[in-house]
């Protein structure tokens, strides 16, 4: 069964740091690229960082370059994304989402993530950031 489950999530004040995982199961961790995506009240879910498990590539979203940090760990088929110098406006729900067939690029850039079957999305997590 393939498993996905972000966690990490909470309220930080405007500049602190949060950092999420994405602990996955059931499926070959190593052939995957991994994403983060995030979905504010009212809004679209976007990209926010991917990472390519097979040449550890990776690919940040204009908002978070420079703040935040995708990292994976093969022994433990876990992705992590380290947030700092958090903005309100990096507040909403934290997903992870893992793919096969993109690059992080392709994975991070617009609308491909409704591609990605709904077996290979986690739970979110919240982020909410005060001013």
């Amino acid at each position: 069964e393939v498993q996905l489950q972000a966690s990490g999530g909470g309220l930080v004040q405007a500049g602190g740091s949060l950092r999420l995982s994405c602990a996955t199961s059931g499926f070959a961790f190593d052939d995957y690229a991994i994403g983060w995506f995030r979905q504010a009240p009212g809004k679209e879910r976007e990209g926010v960082s991917c990472i390519s498990r097979s040449d550890e590539s990776t690919f940040y979203v204009e908002p978070v370059k420079g703040r935040f940090t995708i990292s994976s760990d093969s022994a433990k088929n876990t992705v992590y994304l380290q947030m700092n110098s958090l903005k309100p406006e990096d507040t909403g729900v934290y997903y992870c989402a893992a793919d096969i067939l993109a690059p992080p690029s392709t994975l991070c850039s617009g609308r491909y993530y409704i591609t990605i079957s709904r077996y290979y999305w986690g739970k979110g997590t919240q982020v909410t950031v005060s001013s």
